[in-house]
Parts: structure tokens; sequence; C-alpha cells
């Protein structure tokens, strides 16, 4: 027997005969039941608070990107996007208190963060470091210890507006290199009177 033979013979028997009282009791039964069965409720709502701080973080590193990427194009014509005081101040904005420092080298431009938000509120501090070859420039803030040129520097401010730079190889103070490797010219200066 194949299916269109089985078909045939499915429909041609009648279906069960059901009585006006036995619908009924089904019916109750079946309503009985439902009234009876335990109510599902739904999982709490999550929080929209939490994507929505997500979507904030992300939005600003894109603006952050978006930016950086503007104004290095503006750097390679010889200007240096660091010393771009409108820059920093929106970055520092975007990130309070965790802005370690933002490096410009042959890698690109790199946004250096704390974990925790104890940067100390402190004037900026531009440097550029050369050896001829290579430099690098970075923003930074005193007492911040950044990775520069190869070399790991600790950036101090002192009170009279002066700068120093100190390495393992490296000590550079208001303008004068005191330690430094033959050819290596740096910069530094303070942007605070420009923010």
């Amino acid at each position: 027997m194949d299916n269109p033979e089985l078909d045939r013979h499915l429909r041609a028997v009648p279906g069960p005969a059901l009585t006006p009282a036995y619908r009924q009791a089904f019916t109750e039964k079946v309503l009985a039941n439902l009234r009876s069965a335990p109510v599902r409720t739904l999982p709490p709502r999550r929080s929209w608070t939490p994507r929505f701080a997500w979507a904030l973080a992300t939005a600003g590193c894109i603006v952050l990107a978006f930016w950086i990427g503007r104004w290095h194009g503006r750097a390679e014509a010889g200007e240096d996007v660091l010393a771009n005081a409108k820059l920093i101040h929106e970055t520092l904005a975007l990130f309070p208190h965790r802005v370690r420092a933002i490096v410009r080298d042959q890698h690109g431009l790199n946004l250096v963060l704390s974990d925790d938000g104890d940067v100390a509120a402190s004037p900026p501090i531009y440097v550029r470091i050369s050896d001829g070859k290579n430099s690098a420039s970075m923003v930074t803030f005193s007492g911040q210890e950044i990775q520069l040129g190869g070399e790991k520097l600790t950036v101090l401010a002192e009170a009279d507006g002066g700068i120093i730079l100190e390495g393992k190889q490296l000590l550079w103070n208001n303008g004068r290199a005191i330690v430094a490797a033959k050819g290596m010219t740096i910069q530094a200066r303070n942007l605070g009177a420009g923010m």
C-alpha cells in the first residue's frame, strides 16, 4: 500500500460521533485545566543603563578616532597633531582623569589610559624627541612615566614652569640636555597656558 492509497482509506473512514454532552464536558474540562495551570512569568527586564553606557563609550571612541585621524593627516603636512590644544582639550573631556598620555610615534597615535580615574589634574605637557631618523611626540602630565622613543621617561613639571625629563639614558631640563644620545633633539613645553 502506497501513500495515496492509504490516504484514500483514511478519508473513507467516518470520524467518531461526538454527542453534544461530551463536547460540553470536554470544553469545561479544558477551561478548568487552563485556569488551574501555573502562570508563567516573564523574566525581569534588563536595565538599559549598561547598554547605554557602552554605546556612549563606543561613540566617544569613534569621535576620538575621527579627530585623531583628521589631525593625523594634517600632521603629515608638517604640523604635529599633539601641539593642537583643541584636540588635547577634547580628548581630556572625553576621558576625565584617565588620560596618562597621547603618544605619536612610528606606530601612529596611541591613547594611554589609566585603569582607574587616578590621573591628577595638572596642565598638559608637550614633549617631542628626535634622533634625526625617527621622532616621537607626546602629551602627558607631571609625574607620569611613559615609554617614548624606546626609553621609559618620567615627566616632571617644576613650580616655576620648567620641565624635567628623566630616563635611564636621558636627563633633560629646561631646554638643556644634561645626558642624551648624540644627535638627539628634545623639545618640551607646558600646554597649560593654551588650555
